[in-house]
């Protein structure tokens, strides 16, 4: 693929601007040099509009679209939902620069009101920019295609052996603290312009603040959707000096869940029970991925308490030990988060008809959890850049999105907790000899996760993702294999 292809000439003030920025920066450069050379550059004349506006995507024919997604996103997808949404970032916005670190933001705020995992979303959104809305659908196709597949193979053979094989359990115990390392540095990457004043391009203290406060209210059980949804009132109220207003609605949320919580309790997952897939049945599978799929805003974080306590607690038909390892195995594969419910839906069907239907159970389960997403995405993809251009709720997405890097970096501590020192069921392991041996391997967990962490951050090349899985799966084998074999 010729630079010609890629990057076509721009029309626009704000483009020719940006188009000899690049033809400059063939020299090695980091990324804030470069945004820094972007505000030299263009002066005055390269506002906000500019910004927002802006597309250097290259029309590519489908096939070659497909391959483009599938095989820089879609194998390489590694570490998560953070970790993929980093890696788009850098290989689209920053590298080739088929838009602006501004317009990147803005859509990205956008898509943290919608359902579905946000890389795959992504992935469609610039499908959508090189070849229409059929674009979309190939984009987001080959960003998932390779997951799934890996996740289907995942679930037949976790039929066959489980992962209580000494073998797979071993290398799946070294792969942990591996991924929690790629998920934390995404994080930071994430981060790093998610906090950032467009107008000023220096770090706002208002987003820090709506970051931390997030966290806060994600310990506390207090929804996501209100968290997310409050900051970015609050900020459009910052960004116009309303300072009253913000005020009162920053001491209302707490007022409130102080009272929720006297006279109701702490919010607990379990209110979300529709009782829609109390059978696995292949039409209640169906429904099941629809449902969470149309709930997933944000990712697969809010989507797997509500399919957790659908199948778990109240259908019955999906050990909770079992549950936790298919989010374990989904946090492992290059694929979206919500890949997980691929194996819920096959354990599903396999409860309910065996293996033919386990199959059937997996496609239909996956068809309904991504068909929000493609929906919203490519169906609404003209609403949605009005929103994004939108100047009235352009705040309001500043502030979601820096809200919402607090809920990610709950979740990357919390996977990291668990990843370093193992799970509960760990600790109930009999006899007490195989506890005690588990509880040991946290210090061997936590030097993979720093090593993990300095290789990550000295080599930024994509296959570094890869070389880690693949010899992490190597070292549990001397890592981990003879604590457990030996009890």
């Amino acid at each position: 693929m010729t630079d010609s292809t890629l990057h076509p000439t721009a029309t626009t003030p704000g483009a020719r601007d940006v188009e000899a920025l690049r033809q400059s920066s063939d020299a090695p450069h980091d990324e804030g040099k470069e945004i820094s050379a972007v505000d030299q550059s263009t002066g005055s004349s390269h506002t906000q509009d500019d910004e927002l506006t802006y597309s250097n995507a290259p029309k590519l024919p489908l096939h070659r679209l497909f391959w483009y997604f599938f095989y820089n996103f879609g194998l390489f997808a590694w570490g998560g939902p953070v970790a993929q949404i980093a890696m788009i970032k850098q290989q689209i916005v920053i590298k080739e620069k088929w838009i602006t670190l501004a317009r990147f933001q803005r859509v990205f705020a956008v898509y943290q009101i919608l359902p579905g995992p946000e890389a795959a979303e992504l992935c469609m959104f610039f499908g959508c920019l090189s070849a229409g809305r059929i674009g979309g659908i190939v984009a987001g196709l080959g960003f998932i295609l390779p997951g799934f597949i890996l996740m289907l193979a995942a679930s037949y053979l976790y039929t066959l052996a489980g992962l209580e094989n000494k073998y797979f359990n071993a290398s799946f115990r070294a792969l942990q603290p591996i991924v929690s390392a790629m998920m934390f540095k995404a994080t930071h990457k994430i981060a790093d312009h998610s906090v950032i004043k467009h107008s000023t391009k220096k770090v706002d203290p208002f987003l820090v603040i709506a970051a931390i406060c997030t966290a806060i209210n994600s310990a506390l059980r207090l929804n996501i959707f209100i968290s997310l949804g409050l900051y970015g009132v609050i900020y459009m109220f910052i960004a116009r000096r309303l300072w009253i207003p913000a005020a009162i609605l920053f001491i209302l949320q707490y007022v409130g869940y102080a009272i929720y919580a006297v006279f109701r309790g702490v919010p607990s997952p379990v209110s979300l029970a529709l009782g829609i897939a109390e059978t696995p049945s292949l039409i209640n599978l169906f429904v099941l991925g629809l449902v969470a799929g149309s709930l997933s805003f944000g990712g697969a974080y809010t989507a797997i308490p509500f399919v957790q306590v659908e199948a778990v607690l109240k259908g019955g038909w999906l050990p909770q030990r079992v549950f936790i390892d298919c989010i374990a195995i989904g946090n492992v594969l290059p694929a979206p988060l919500v890949i997980f419910a691929t194996f819920v839906g096959f354990q599903g069907g396999y409860t309910d008809g065996g293996l033919g239907k386990a199959f059937a159970g997996a496609v239909v389960i996956t068809l309904g959890m991504f068909f929000p997403c493609f929906l919203f995405t490519i169906a609404g993809h003209s609403l949605l850049e009005k929103l994004v251009h939108n100047k009235f709720l352009s705040s309001f997405f500043d502030g979601l999105c820096g809200a919402v890097i607090g809920v990610i970096a709950v979740i990357t501590f919390q996977i990291l907790k668990s990843s370093v020192q193992g799970t509960e069921r760990d600790f109930q392991a009999k006899p007490v000899e195989v506890a005690i041996a588990k509880a040991a391997q946290s210090g061997i967990a936590a030097v993979l996760f720093t090593i993990a962490l300095a290789i990550l951050y000295k080599f930024t090349n994509k296959w570094a993702t890869i070389v880690l899985v693949a010899a992490g799966a190597v070292a549990g084998q001397f890592l981990f294999l003879d604590e457990l074999s030996g009890h």
